[in-house]
């Protein structure tokens, strides 16, 4: 069987530790292998940073990344210490994604990005990760479902949960809702002490439930929702505060926003008040004060205007989250859309992969969010364009998996 003998050097790197703890190859050997070690030619470490080596030079698909693979199995067998100059069939990796513990690798991963994080940020010092600044970091947690349409035509079409940690980046973990149940009764069991204590969760509206306001303030955490048609009752009443010509506004606060970019001009504007904090109290647990924001974008090229309004309350007080830190919020959520799920869809091409088999959609999406974190650590603004640089000097794309160390085009 082909275990490597790897040995990772580099010159611009004199400590080897440093060098180990931003390996993802290293990290990937923390994954317990389920496969029966009769017949096993390649360790799973391997078999994942072939896959993830792949995607970073653009291959969409599992056949494409396999045969972009065999294309190079000279130069990889060499680079990964391996005794004979062959690599996996697609079928192996098949094997491997459907049966690989999909919570642990989450775990590892999270884990192995935030060891990335404390190395370049605080060096020896890993205790300035605990200065305000350090968890301001890591305080914004999207959560958001997304459909993989690979699957679509499956009995049970999978749907994942993702967790993104917004200012870094970094996906705490996915969860692929279970059949018959919903996002809203899959995410419960997710909400820990760990994931939830100190942290901003913000959501769709599918989630303004009063349940999950309860889950999250017993667990000493803050919430930021959208209250939509699915809560009439609570959209209403909201509307109405703000609908109401002459009230009292002194503890009311407002901002706003211009933006002009991708051919728009868009104009936020909110107004935030806790005045019906003691008629929600009973129902909203922890609830601090309602918001109301209008959007309105014009075009620019046709002079047409789209215009918006929207609901919404949250757990964060007006003395703890002023009304323009709540609307640097909203928009900060859209990042898991933006920068996660529509990478993911369009720069990955998830939603194009014909991949079908089993669970292996869902793993194949847990290697895309992997990529996406790699190319945040290592500062690429334009995914695309690194995927074409990667795919002509794929040695740079390795140097990122074994070392943590590459070019940036």
């Amino acid at each position: 069987m082909d275990y490597t003998t790897l040995a990772v050097k580099r010159a611009s790197v004199t400590n080897e530790e440093s060098l180990l703890l931003l390996s993802l190859y290293e990290a990937f050997q923390a994954l317990p292998d389920p496969r029966r070690a009769q017949g096993r030619r390649y360790e799973l470490a391997l078999i994942l940073c072939l896959l993830v080596l792949a995607k970073l030079a653009g291959q969409k698909s599992l056949c494409g990344a396999t045969e972009w693979l065999r294309h190079r199995k000279v130069t990889l067998a060499e680079r990964f210490g391996l005794r004979r100059s062959s690599l996996p069939c697609q079928m192996t990796y098949c094997h491997v994604l459907a049966a690989i513990d999909a919570k642990r690798l989450d775990e590892i991963l999270s884990a192995f990005f935030q060891r990335w994080e404390a190395q370049t940020r605080c060096g020896e010092e890993p205790s300035r990760l605990l200065t305000p600044e350090g968890h301001a970091d890591h305080r914004h947690l999207a959560i958001d479902g997304k459909a993989l349409r690979a699957a679509s035509k499956q009995a049970h079409p999978i749907h994942q949960l993702s967790c993104y940690e917004v200012s870094t980046g970094r996906v705490l973990w996915h969860c692929d809702v279970r059949e018959k149940h919903n996002e809203i009764s899959d995410l419960k069991p997710l909400l820990t002490t760990e994931t939830v204590k100190g942290r901003i969760l913000s959501l769709d509206a599918l989630h303004t439930q009063r349940a999950f306001c309860a889950q999250t303030k017993r667990l000493e955490g803050d919430y930021l929702l959208i209250a939509k048609d699915n809560q009439p009752t609570l959209k209403e009443d909201i509307a109405d505060l703000f609908e109401d010509p002459t009230p009292d506004r002194r503890r009311w606060q407002e901002a706003e926003t211009w933006d002009k970019g991708h051919g728009r001009l868009e104009h936020r504007q909110i107004v935030c008040s806790p005045d019906l904090n003691d008629w929600f109290a009973k129902e909203w647990q922890g609830i601090e004060q309602v918001f109301r924001i209008e959007r309105t974008t014009r075009f620019l090229k046709t002079g047409e205007s789209r215009h918006e309004v929207v609901y919404g309350l949250s757990s964060l007080s007006l003395q703890k989250a002023p009304a323009s830190q709540i609307l640097a919020l909203i928009r900060e959520h859209w990042a898991i859309e933006n920068r996660l799920h529509w990478r993911r869809d369009v720069t990955l091409g998830e939603d194009a992969c014909q991949t079908r088999t089993g669970l292996v959609p869902s793993r194949l999406a847990q290697l895309n969010s992997t990529v996406l974190s790699l190319m945040d650590r290592v500062g690429v603004r334009n995914v695309a364009r690194q995927m074409r640089y990667f795919d002509a000097s794929y040695d740079k794309a390795l140097d990122l998996l074994l070392t943590g160390y590459c070019s940036v085009f």
